[in-house]
């Protein structure tokens, strides 16, 4: 097992270069088992984003995600967040002495805090100190299966964690030779003394060696995402996207019949699964799962998982699910629709599903189906209620601007053929001396690429007389 980055285990230095077998849960020993007693923490800003009626309910979710027991929770509200302990002296003291009565040994705050707000918290409070994007980077690190989202998730937390080093870690003593000072008298011969290194030089140094190679790496996946997305550019493409925990899985299975993984957690899927889904009559598109969305994700974590979103970037379709039973539905749309603008896929055509109306009331139903402007459905992933008219929805979506056209394939164009039965409706087949004939009709983007990619296809007519299929 690879060493903590924090170590100063020579094989740190040595080999900076080689890729751990494992993954740790956090770069700071993380939360581990046995399971550890949280007190969850917020100041309210003016310009806060939460459900002022549960202001932790979403961390204290995060934190059993992340395997925590929560024992106690505090908030305060303030105009700023004090720039040494985020709470004002007062909320301190109170903090202090409830995490002594409840036996806590771990804060959790729904902010992202500085370095100096972290070390002046864990001198008062006198237990660990973690911020929302760590206890994030925390559970995705616990959920990582494959290669690839371990070395996304590792260099999130590197990312995260490099402009901290010197609040965070205390090992900062100057060495030379072994005894680790200048004076005559120190320890380490003749040819060893001088002024030394920092230890936070070698321990940013062999950062930054990680996180270069860690870029290049995912650099590598990137672009093999990228040959395999563009080679299903002839196939019409529709992507799962929504709130973590909306039922984006547990649709999919349902839709395409594909046996995947589900659960009650968040973040329970962190690697794209890509699957045929038959819409009927012939018709079939893929559907994608990524990575649930959550408020305030790590912006190192979007970039670090920017192949695994892949699909979405490129996606014809995205179906944003939408959790209706949730009583922060608005806020979570929200905090999508950002993340779907940052990925640059604001102005992908959107279906939106309000999902599990098996377990909500009516008059919150209503009131998202009578303020949203895009096509909204009512479904639930669970009972299979509504996912007919999903079915026929994108089916008229994958239809588009389509073509009707008659186009002749010579008998030895076998795999032509077989695109073309496999993309197009085939309302008749002919065949022929040379070859077969086929009257289709099938999307016109899909056509063109079609006729782009085989000289054998000829058109012999077509609907809309477009020169340029001719």
């Amino acid at each position: 097992m690879r060493p903590p980055i924090r170590s100063n285990h020579p094989d740190d230095h040595r080999r900076p270069d080689r890729l751990g077998q494992g993954l740790k849960p956090s770069l700071r020993g993380g939360i581990e088992r046995p399971v550890e007693r949280a007190i969850l923490a917020a100041v309210l800003l003016p310009a806060s984003r939460v459900y002022l009626n549960d202001p932790l309910g979403e961390l204290a979710a995060l934190a059993k995600a992340a395997g925590t027991e929560v024992v106690d929770s505090m908030v305060q509200k303030r105009t700023e967040m004090s720039p040494k302990w985020a709470f004002g002296k007062g909320r301190l003291a109170e903090l202090t002495q409830r995490v002594c009565d409840a036996d806590a040994n771990v804060v959790i705050f729904d902010h992202d805090l500085a370095p100096r707000q972290i070390r002046g918290l864990e001198e008062a409070v006198g237990c660990k100190v973690i911020d929302r994007s760590e206890l994030i980077l925390d559970i995705f690190a616990s959920r990582a299966q494959t290669h690839e989202a371990q070395l996304q998730v590792e260099l999130a937390q590197l990312e995260y964690t490099a402009p901290r080093i010197r609040g965070m870690w205390t090992h900062l003593e100057r060495i030379a030779g072994a005894g680790g000072a200048t004076r005559a008298g120190a320890v380490g011969g003749v040819g060893t003394r001088g002024p030394g290194e920092r230890q936070i030089e070698i321990d940013r140094r062999i950062v930054r060696k990680r996180i270069s190679l860690l870029k290049q790496r995912l650099g590598e996946i990137d672009r093999r995402k990228q040959r395999e997305v563009q080679s299903r550019r002839d196939r019409f493409t529709v992507s799962l996207v929504g709130y973590t925990n909306s039922g984006k899985s547990t649709l999919l299975q349902k839709l395409s019949g594909t046996k995947v993984f589900s659960a009650d957690l968040l973040f329970a899927t962190l690697d794209t699964k890509t699957v045929r889904w038959d819409l009927g009559e012939g018709r079939s598109v893929l559907l994608s799962d990524t990575v649930g969305f959550v408020r305030d994700l790590p912006h190192h974590l979007v970039a670090s998982f920017r192949a695994t979103l892949e699909e979405t970037i490129h996606a014809d379709l995205l179906i944003h699910v939408v959790d209706a039973s949730s009583s922060q539905a608005w806020q979570q749309i929200e905090s999508v629709d950002e993340i779907l603008e940052n990925l640059g896929c604001c102005r992908t055509p959107q279906l939106m599903l309000l999902n599990k109306i098996d377990i909500v009331d009516e008059s919150g139903l209503a009131e998202l189906m009578a303020n949203r402007r895009r096509d909204v459905l009512r479904v639930s992933a669970l009972t299979g209620a509504g996912l007919d008219r999903v079915v026929e929805s994108v089916s008229r979506l994958a239809s588009g601007d389509a073509v009707e056209a008659v186009v002749d394939v010579p008998h030895s164009a076998g795999r032509l053929q077989t695109d073309l039965t496999r993309l197009a409706d085939v309302l008749e087949r002919t065949f022929t001396e040379d070859g077969v004939r086929f009257s289709i009709r099938m999307n016109r983007k899909q056509f063109r690429q079609l006729c782009g990619r085989y000289s054998q296809l000829t058109v012999v007519s077509q609907n809309g007389e477009d020169d340029d299929l001719k």
